[in-house]
Formats: C-alpha cells, sequence, structure tokens
C-alpha cells in the first residue's frame, strides 16, 4: 500500500489516496449537481462518508485530498468531520487542500487568507500537510498572473511553508503549457514539494489527441518533473471512470491477460508502476470501490512490459471511439438550468463505446435511463456558455449538447 515517498514526520504515504471531489450521496445523485427540488443544502451522506474514511485509515490509505471548490464548497468540512469521526490522530494522516482561487473576488491576497483560514476551520487543523496552486494552466497564462502571481499569492504560499503552516507546497496542473514551464524555470525559487497531474495508460502518450484545451502528454510532465525530482501525485486515474466501465475495446485488449481482473485495477496498476508517483488519487464513492481499490494496493502488482504495450494498445483502440474527453468532475455543474451536463456527456459516451450500433428505440432506451428526468436533458440548453470556463479539458459543452439533442430528435423523428 505504501508508496517509496514519506511524511516530513517520517511516516509512509500510502500510494492510494482519497479523492474527496465525489462524495457519496444520500440520493445517489453526485454531490456538485442539482436536486429535484432546486439547490438542496445538501445531499452528501455524512454518515456513509465516516464509515468510507474510517475503513481506509484501517486499510492503510493516508492521504486524503480536498478543495474548498469541491461539492459546491463542502468538500472540506465533510472530509474534516469524517476524520475527527474516525477516532485517529492529527499526525496518522497527510491532508491536502488547495488555493481554489477560481472566483475574481477570491484572487485578492486577503481573498486568499481568507480562503485559507476557511480550510483550516473546515478541515479542523491547525496545518496542512500538502498545499496546492489549484488548477495551474486552467484558463490559459493571463489566469495564472492573475490567480497567484499578481497578488503575491505564491510568495505569500510560500511563506506559509516557511512558517509551518503548511508542510510541502505543489500545484496541480491543467492545460497551459506557458504556465507549467514557468513553474519549472521557477523550481529555485519556490522549491516545489509535489505536483499533481493527470495520469493514466491515455493521456500518457495521447493527451494532445484528446481535444482542443487538453492537457499535455503525462510522460512529458512526468519525465519533467522527475528530472527535477519532484515527486507526482495523480489525479484522473480512471478517466473520470471511463477506463473503470466495461469497454470492449478495452477489455479485448486487457481481459486475456488477466480474465479476472477489472478494467480499473488496469489502470491503477499503470499509475502506480511508476517509481517517481507519490500517491494515486481515486474518486471513491461507492464502498465496494473502496474494497476494491485497496486489494488491488495491497500490494500493488507493477506492469511488466508486455502489460504497458497491451495498455497503449488498449489507449490507441479508446482513441478510435470518438468519445467526449469528459473526466466527470462536475466543475460544470450545477447548470443554472438544471440540465445533467456530465451525464449527458456520459450518455454521448456510452452511444460512442457500445460494440454494436444501437437501434432508435434503443437510444431512446439508454437516454431516459442515463438522464431519467426530463428538465435535465440536452433540449433545454439554453446555450449560455456559463459552463464553459469550469471545464478542465476546454469541452465546448453547449455545441455537444446540441450534438446530443439533435441525435434524440434524430431517433424519434426515425420511429415516427
Amino acid at each position: 500500500m505504501t508508496s517509496h515517498f514519506k511524511t516530513d514526520k517520517g511516516r509512509p504515504i500510502s500510494l492510494l489516496g482519497y479523492g474527496a471531489m465525489r462524495l457519496p450521496t444520500v440520493d445517489g445523485g453526485h454531490a456538485n449537481g442539482w436536486v429535484k427540488d432546486g439547490y438542496s443544502t445538501s445531499n452528501i451522506d455524512q454518515e456513509l462518508m465516516n464509515r468510507q474514511v474510517k475503513y481506509l485509515l484501517e486499510h492503510g490509505v493516508n492521504y486524503f485530498d480536498t478543495s474548498p471548490a469541491y461539492c459546491r464548497g463542502e468538500s472540506e468540512e465533510r472530509l474534516g468531520t469524517a476524520l475527527r469521526a474516525s477516532g485517529y490522530d492529527r499526525k496518522d494522516y497527510v491532508l491536502a487542500t488547495k488555493l481554489s482561487n477560481f472566483a475574481p473576488q477570491q484572487q485578492t491576497l486577503d481573498g486568499c487568507k481568507a480562503m485559507f483560514g476557511q480550510s483550516l476551520k473546515f478541515l479542523r487543523t491547525d496545518y496542512v500537510d500538502n498545499y496546492l496552486l489549484h488548477s495551474v494552466g486552467m484558463g490559459g497564462w493571463e489566469a495564472f498572473e492573475n490567480r497567484f502571481l499578481k497578488n503575491g499569492a505564491a510568495d505569500w504560499c510560500r511563506s506559509l511553508r516557511d512558517q509551518g503552516r503548511i508542510r510541502k507546497l505543489g500545484f496541480s496542473y491543467h492545460g497551459d503549457r506557458k504556465a507549467f514551464d514557468w513553474c519549472m524555470e521557477h523550481h529555485d525559487r519556490y522549491h516545489w514539494d509535489f505536483c499533481q497531474i493527470q495520469m493514466n495508460y491515455v493521456d500518457w502518450l495521447h493527451a494532445s489527441e484528446m481535444g482542443p484545451g487538453w492537457n499535455l502528454d503525462a510522460k512529458y510532465l512526468y519525465d519533467t518533473l522527475t528530472a527535477k525530482g519532484i515527486p507526482v501525485v495523480i489525479m484522473e486515474p480512471l478517466l473520470g471512470g471511463r477506463l473503470a466501465r466495461y469497454n470492449w475495446a478495452l477489455a479485448q485488449e486487457l481481459k486475456p491477460l488477466a480474465p479476472a481482473d477489472s478494467l480499473a485495477k488496469w489502470a491503477f496498476r499503470f499509475c502506480g508502476s511508476h517509481p517517481n508517483v507519490m500517491t494515486v488519487l481515486s474518486g471513491m464513492t461507492r464502498m465496494s470501490d473502496i474494497e476494491e481499490n485497496c486489494v488491488t494496493f495491497s500490494p500493488l502488482k507493477p506492469c511488466s512490459p508486455a502489460e504497458f504495450a497491451a495498455l497503449e494498445r488498449a489507449a490507441q483502440a479508446l482513441l478510435k471511439l470518438n468519445t467526449i474527453p469528459c473526466n466527470d468532475c462536475k466543475y460544470c455543474m450545477p447548470c443554472p438550468y438544471g440540465l445533467d451536463i456530465p451525464a449527458l456527456l456520459t450518455f454521448r459516451n456510452l452511444l460512442a463505446t457500445s460494440q454494436t450500433a444501437l437501434s432508435a428505440q434503443e437510444k431512446l432506451a439508454l437516454y431516459r435511463k442515463t438522464v431519467p428526468e426530463e428538465l435535465r436533458r440536452a433540449d433545454h440548453c439554453t446555450g449560455c456558455r456559463r459552463c464553459v470556463p469550469h471545464c478542465p479539458q476546454g469541452i465546448d459543452i453547449p455545441k455537444a449538447l446540441k450534438d446530443i439533442d439533435a441525435l434524440i430528435e434524430e431517433a424519434k423523428n426515425e420511429i415516427h
């Protein structure tokens, strides 16, 4: 379960980490979502989350990652409550959170300081183990300058480390190469203790093929960080679940090698096989996922050269399916008009990954199953584009929804 890395107190860090973005809910929906009667106060299942966090700690998982921006602002407080309820001491786990100053009013230095103070309060702690500049590169160079440089926030974060209020300073990266290169060029100033990147066996060599606004290839990022001596934290090891759901294109390459292994296990093994990885984050919503992942990492079996080759063939097979590069992060949610954007994009990807062409009736049945409420479907998109700037993958969401609506109308016309 443990990685090659340790905390500043010398305790091993678990190779499997918990990402508190996809928290369990009482209604089975998603924690960033729109609920039936408008915006609810909360639909997060705190009791279940408490049990999950305690189970993880009992099974050796001690890295917990959150953000002020996750789950409509609830993630930090919910995680702090769960960790307190676990009965474990503060020294028993590594707590990572972020300077998620996306809104203009949060980008003053006073706004950044207030966000950090609130994080400490919600997480019930007086220090943060790993603090990140959140989503460096998302929105381009100008956004990076405004969020972290012109306001002095990056230097202030460095001072937090000097004061011991944070133990390690890093950043998570999305998209803009100039921002990543700037961080590398200024490593001598900031001495980045770690970097969080999107890494999986598809993004390893093919990120640039996934669509406009996507990431740099993970291999480039990993190799550059490794050369600088900067440990890597992995996000999106399953591509938002796309590498875990059954997919014939992936299965035909991987199942013959290990018929009993899940597709998720293959993806985790790929990530954990790289020695400069500190921890692999997983947004584990269901208890069954937590149990399976703990087994996968206890201990993790590194991939052989033949298995790496099979994973590359699986990546190439997935790329041929013409899917929408949605990672189900739900940053686009909640939609002001009630659409379930992630579910709609999931429906489109289910069509793309179907081994056989679906009839019009089958398409409509899948649509109703994936997006059960009519008001949350694609025909209600107004094209307001409020979701677009929030997408780390640069998806033109209104265009994708318009295409989905046209596809559904075509299926209806085919029947009638």
